[in-house]
């Protein structure tokens, strides 16, 4: 699973799928536009709501579960992406939330 920067997440988000596997309590802090939120625990029933025609960028608060996640997508058929740094870095950077 290759790892993506956070510069390379905002280029592609326009056309790849980003999908946040962070629990529901800490999207409250806000996540990418338009992202799926899928938490991580319900990622293996829920693969129908992603799009396997498009690549998935996935992140989470740090890296290390999107890692994961990104292996598991990965294994299921799909292109995946995992974003380094996660929302930390995200937020750092002052990219845009919602």
């Amino acid at each position: 699973m290759p790892e993506i920067t956070i510069t390379d997440t905002d280029q592609r988000r326009a056309k790849d799928q980003i999908l946040d596997v962070r629990e529901d309590f800490e999207v409250t802090d806000g996540m990418i536009p338009n992202a799926i939120h899928i938490p991580m625990g319900e990622l293996s029933s829920r693969l129908n709501e992603i799009d396997r025609a498009r690549p998935v960028i996935v992140v989470c608060r740090s890296g290390n579960r999107s890692a994961r996640a990104a292996d598991a997508l990965t294994a299921a058929g799909f292109s995946a992406d995992t974003m380094g740094g996660g929302m930390v870095a995200w937020q750092q950077a002052g990219l845009p939330i919602n």
